[in-house]
């Protein structure tokens, strides 16, 4: 009978080449849990998939900020109802909030390192530039 531990897997669903979700991943496996990572783009996502993600967070809380059409004014999360944000969402997956996290029935928008250390039963620290797109960051495209 074996005494080693399965390690814990988590869903992570990022934008390929994103140096924000790179830094996120590998703090993930430097406290040992198992990755399964998957292209946000590439997700078969409906109204109600996204909406387990997003709970009762405000709109604001669950748009990614770095995007060139939320930077730009061309969408406003403030202004739309819930449900016209989720539709240019399922258009334009870019506009979600990264990463998109699934760890057995429990899904999360964003890396909110204190929900995870609790749900995952480690100490991970809060890096202050763990959830930044930062200008020093060479990503695959930089288009957010």
């Amino acid at each position: 009978m074996s005494t080693q531990v399965a390690a814990k897997t988590v869903v992570f669903y990022e934008k390929p080449g994103c140096a924000g979700n790179r830094r996120q991943k590998d703090l993930l496996q430097e406290h040992g849990i198992a990755l399964d990572v998957r292209d946000m783009s590439k997700g078969s996502w409906t109204k109600e998939k996204l909406e387990a993600y997003f709970g009762d967070k405000p709109n604001e809380a669950i748009v990614n900020t770095s995007s060139p059409l939320i930077k730009s004014g061309d969408v406003d999360p403030a202004a739309l109802s819930r449900d016209e944000l989720i539709e240019k969402m399922l258009t334009t997956p870019l506009l979600i909030k990264r990463p998109l996290i699934e760890f057995g029935d429990t899904l999360l928008c964003g890396f909110d390192i204190p929900r995870l250390n609790s749900l995952l039963g480690i100490q991970m620290p809060v890096p202050e530039t763990i959830n930044s797109c930062l200008s020093t960051d060479k990503c695959s495209h930089h288009a957010h």
